[in-house]
């Protein structure tokens, strides 16, 4: 039994499929690590597109509010840019609990 699995393995038509697997698997430029890191980067990169494209609907969402809403564009001045009336004190109101460690 262990004469006819060594004479198979070495036949010269398996060594030369395993050295061309080996060859393809780990030294071709399209190899199996190379693929795999690809499609790790192009996963991440999708992730990254579909972040994007939520954060553009959002924008979008707010922009729309605020070129037809006017309350809605003083409340944005408001809580954004601190803005205040004429006459008006403001206060920023920090919460020093959730800084702490």
């Amino acid at each position: 039994m262990w004469k006819k699995i060594l004479h198979i393995v070495l036949n010269k038509y398996f060594l030369t499929s395993v050295a061309f697997l080996v060859w393809l698997f780990f030294f071709d430029s399209n190899n199996i690590i190379l693929r795999l890191r690809l499609k790790n980067q192009l996963n991440e990169l999708r992730r990254e597109k579909q972040f994007y494209l939520d954060e553009i609907r959002k924008d979008s969402i707010l922009t729309e509010k605020l070129l037809h809403d006017t309350a809605e564009l003083e409340r944005f001045a408001r809580e954004k840019y601190l803005m205040k009336k004429e006459g008006e004190d403001v206060f920023l109101v920090v919460d020093t609990a959730a800084t702490e460690p």
